[in-house]
């Protein structure tokens, strides 16, 4: 069964009315609008005007995440700064600061590892 059939089963009831769909009891809560099923059975790449959820593409999505990890980079360091300087910053904020870059930071080496791996995966399909 492939994606867009799986899409129909869920967002159409009467199509399998009496047969246990296990897709549509999962899919209850995200229910696809009318709008949005047009738009995928016609091979639209956007979702449609009237939608009120932000497009993100993927660029965006780890461009997002990149300055996200930077900018706790940068407040983990003004934190270490600003304790050895003497201002107001107590040494457990600057542990914490330091800590959540160094944990955001090793997420995205993960992510960017799980990426590589797909791409060398798909490098090495046979088409």
């Amino acid at each position: 069964m492939d994606a867009l059939s799986s899409l129909k089963l869920m967002t159409m009831p009467q199509m399998t009315a009496g047969v246990n769909n296990p897709l549509q009891d999962a899919a209850v809560a995200q229910a696809i609008s009318p709008a949005e099923m047009q738009s995928l059975e016609a091979g639209a790449s956007t979702p449609s005007a009237s939608s009120t959820q932000p497009v993100y593409s993927f660029q965006n999505l780890l461009g997002d995440f990149v300055s996200d990890v930077s900018n706790k980079q940068a407040a983990a360091g003004e934190a270490v700064n600003g304790l050895l300087s003497g201002k107001n910053v107590s040494l457990h904020q600057a542990v914490i600061s330091m800590e959540e870059a160094n944990v955001s930071f090793q997420m995205m080496v993960q992510v960017r590892n799980k990426l590589l791996d797909s791409y060398q995966e798909l490098m090495r399909m046979q088409v």
